[in-house]
């Protein structure tokens, strides 16, 4: 590199001086560029409208013609006569492109070259043929053909156009050295004399130029090996000091992930020299590493464009400034893409004798490198008790076996305890040059996974830390490149939700999401999605989100039939969001006995369905516990008192360490209601039947006079402050008359409840006469380990008294508030608070997950 820095600081070198700088632009052009005639004028015009003073254009063979011209050789070395034939359509493809595109000298020229060309093949191939061998720089060389006639035929074409232009056929000026790792290292000196000496018999402000073919200082012909044009193009534009190198190409530029694996993934409109060479090393569509060093010495900046969308910017390769806010991403985010690396194992050598023991990594990885295997990755701890490095799947069994041999005596001694093959792997990598001076991107990137409920195999990162490379599970990779992409790409709260159950209270969250979806998206980078929305009957699933404003419409025209597993799955595993929430908008057991099992999956779970929390008290434990020691999260909010803040309450002074003595309250919206309105001459059972025609009860009136529904809201919070009862053990006030409790229908009860008015118009009476009023309460007394439910009478200046509507009322008296007790009141009831209630919990679950607070 030394001495190409000094001949390219030295201006005397050749007669007739090259001009370098800034007046050159460079452009590559690959084989899908230039595949037909149509495509090779459009590369022209390109070439042509660039309004750069000077330009290099380097191209590829016509895609496809290079494998063709493997082929002949491969049908030669096999003495396979069919060669004559293929070589007889590689003519007749050239010849039919020149003829749509040439006229003229041009063409006659053209052809008579081709002619000459093919003539010439033909006789080295039958040399091989009879040889039954072709060394590989006769390979190279037939090779070649394919960018020399493609130059040919473009400098033609742009020359058609008025334009002077220069062919050049870069064995003539790119010399380069083998390696022994089937690269190849250019003479940078050397070419640079032989470009001068090149440019003085050929100056032309435009130059066509081969891709991928080189010469030895030998001057036999050869390749550039792998990427050899993208290649050819940075040497040229190092060579020519170039303002940029184009390398064009069928995409509109590099992605953040892989857009088949991520749907999600975003162009990069910048990345630095070493976050395209820590991508290409994992996979991405990027350049190979080193098309990046030849350019990177002069900061000579490289963009990838699609030549089939021109409209887009592509994505430019170049010393970051560190100034501006690219890619649209927010401000804080330090990774710029992810890449990923399949079918791998990994081998874990460990034994205790390994440590303080020096020439151990020396000696597992020189028994690698005896079985030609190829080390992806590397992670060691300090305590040099474990060496573990991921190699590709197919060769680990070779690795395997040699090792064994090499630490059989230690092995058999139990130095080293085993070396373990843990197959069906895959590498994740996180790539992105301001990880270096960001805290916690590590974290982010492990909480995005633990999130996603993803276990790691193991870990790399070097000190550069230009990117952070995990192990994972195969089934989970793509999983896992869709959840880390979502953290720092598309938003901290990308969430998947599915709603069961879209009756009263679910039709009314659906309506509120609808409303608010996009302001939180604007406002607060919340991205909620509804992926299935499913009833007891049908269902209606999307990939990308249902359209909450055509929701019903859906349901009727693309609803299928209901299928409760099959819903789960595609909310949870078929896309690429991966926080996912099912908010269970019923009041059934059977979709509650699914909680334990959607949480234990990574499943959020959102509810207001009483039946999980008060159920059997075993079943209730079960879920708490995994609840707390995992990472997914389950709200509750609405079981008790709708929207009203009454669990969280609770579990704020819980944990700020009050201790409860005693809640009472008022928690069902329809019998406050029928005690609010229960005064003056009004009777019982007209109150029940105005509360039943309002909407308030449920259709049979009995499901609330029962006092069940309460008893469920006090098993809650009796089991919220550690108390472990079983719904049987509240003794509940039912004020169903015994005589009406289960014979009859719900309108013959609501025919004979007026047989019973005159004894509550006693009780009534008698409460107003003690300057009191008739409340229906539960109570959870901590203190004596109890609950109950029942009517109470309460003095007329109490707040129990003091209600109004179907509000709801809960005192919490505590070491805290024990004189007077802290009051949470207002409404209790109807599908908009309650659906309000969810909602916040679908807020709070994303403010978990990362959203701003």
């Amino acid at each position: 590199m030394s001495k190409f820095v000094d001949f390219l600081l030295d201006e005397s070198v050749g007669e007739a001086q090259l001009p370098k700088g800034d007046t050159w632009s460079i452009h590559k052009f690959g084989g899908t560029c230039v595949g037909t005639s149509e495509r090779i004028q459009n590369v022209a015009n390109i070439v042509v409208k660039d309004e750069s003073e000077r330009k290099l254009v380097v191209v590829s063979a016509m895609s496809k013609v290079t494998d063709m011209m493997y082929d002949l050789i491969n049908k030669a070395q096999a003495r396979d006569d069919s060669y004559v034939v293929a070589l007889d359509a590689v003519l007749e493809k050239h010849k039919s492109t020149a003829i749509d595109l040439l006229e003229g000298d041009d063409l006659t020229i053209f052809l008579a070259r081709l002619s000459q060309d093919i003539s010439n093949l033909k006789a080295m191939l039958r040399a091989i043929s009879i040889a039954g061998h072709a060394t590989e720089s006769f390979s190279d060389f037939v090779v070649g053909h394919g960018e020399l006639w493609s130059a040919e035929l473009l400098s033609a074409v742009i020359r058609k156009s008025g334009l002077a232009c220069a062919c050049m056929d870069t064995r003539e000026v790119l010399v380069v050295n083998p390696t022994s790792s089937n690269q190849v290292d250019p003479d940078y000196l050397e070419s640079g004399i032989r470009l001068e000496k090149w440019y003085s018999n050929n100056s032309s402000d435009i130059i066509v130029a081969t891709g991928f073919i080189a010469t030895t200082p030998q001057n036999i012909p050869t390749t550039l090996k792998r990427d050899g044009s993208d290649f050819s193009a940075a040497i040229m534009g190092a060579l020519f000091r170039a303002r940029q190198v184009t390398i064009w190409t069928d995409v509109d530029g590099v992605y953040s992930a892989d857009p088949r694996k991520v749907s999600e993934a975003v162009i990069l409109k910048k990345l630095s020299y070493q976050e395209a060479w820590e991508m290409s090393y994992f996979g991405a569509n990027v350049l190979h590493p080193r098309t990046i060093i030849p350019v990177m010495k002069y900061d000579i900046p490289i963009v990838i464009r699609n030549i089939f969308n021109l409209s887009a910017p592509g994505t430019k390769i170049c010393r970051p400034d560190g100034s501006e806010n690219e890619d649209g991403q927010r401000l804080d985010s330090p990774v710029k893409g992810f890449a990923t690396i399949d079918n791998l194992a990994l081998v874990n050598v460990e034994g205790t004798g390994m440590a303080g023991v020096p020439g151990t990594a020396s000696a597992i990885f020189a028994a690698v490198k005896d079985v030609g295997a190829n080390v992806i990755m590397i992670s060691q701890a300090s305590s040099e008790h474990s060496v573990c490095f991921a190699v590709p799947e197919k060769e680990v069994k070779a690795v395997a076996a040699a090792l064994e041999v090499r630490f059989r005596q230690a092995l058999d001694a139990g130095r080293l305890s085993q070396i373990a093959v843990i197959p069906n792997c895959s590498i994740l990598a996180a790539v992105g040059q301001k990880m270096a001076s960001t805290p916690g991107v590590s974290a982010t990137l492990f909480n995005a996974l633990a999130k996603a409920n993803i276990n790691i195999r193991a870990i790399a990162q070097g000190c550069s830390e230009y990117n952070v490379t995990v192990v994972l599970k195969r089934e989970d990779c793509i999983k896992a490149l869709r959840a880390v992409h979502s953290r720092f790409y598309l938003s901290r709260t990308t969430i998947a939700m599915g709603i069961i159950g879209p009756g009263l209270i679910g039709r009314t969250l659906l309506d509120q999401l609808s409303e608010q979806a996009a302001a939180l998206k604007e406002k607060f980078n919340i991205d909620l999605r509804v992926m299935g929305i499913t009833g007891s009957s049908t269902m209606v699933l999307s990939h990308m989100g249902i359209d909450l404003s055509i929701w019903r419409d859906l349901q009727k025209e693309q609803g299928e039939k209901a299928d409760m597993q099959k819903f789960v799955q595609h909310v949870h595993g078929n896309h690429f969001i991966p926080n996912t929430v099912i908010v269970d908008c019923t009041a059934d057991s059977f979709v509650a006995s699914h909680y334990y099992d959607w949480l234990r999956r990574g499943i959020h779970v959102i509810t207001p369905n009483k039946k999980a929390n008060s159920g059997p008290l075993e079943q209730y434990l079960k879920l708490r516990t995994l609840q707390r020691q995992s990472y997914t999260h389950y709200f509750y909010e609405a079981t008790v008192g709708a929207g009203l803040p009454i669990i969280s309450t609770l579990q704020g002074l819980l944990e700020t360490g009050d201790k409860i003595m005693r809640i009472e309250g008022i928690f069902s919206g329809t019998l406050s209601y029928i005690f609010n309105n229960f005064v003056g001459e009004r009777t019982f059972s007209d109150v029940v039947k105005e509360a039943k025609d309002a909407g308030y009860t449920e259709p049979d009136p009995r499901d609330d006079l029962s006092g069940s529904d309460v008893a469920r809201k006090v098993i809650i919070l009796a089991r919220e402050c550690g108390l472990k009862l079983e719904l049987s053990d509240i003794p509940v006030k039912s004020l169903v008359p015994d005589q009406l409790k289960d014979s009859i229908s719900a309108d013959e009860f609501m025919q004979q409840l007026p047989q019973y008015d005159q004894d509550w118009s006693n009780q009534r009476q008698e409460a107003e006469a003690a300057g009191e009023v008739l409340r229906y309460v539960g109570v959870v007394d901590v203190v004596n380990g109890k609950g109950t439910v029942e009517l109470r009478r309460y003095k007329k200046d109490h707040p129990f008294a003091q209600l109004c509507g179907s509000d709801n009322i809960i005192a919490f008296s505590t070491q805290r508030y024990e004189k007077q007790p802290l009051i949470v009141r207002g409404p209790g009831a109807g599908a908009e608070v309650t659906a309000g209630g969810i909602f916040s919990d679908v807020l709070r679950l994303a403010s978990y997950l990362g959203a701003p607070s």
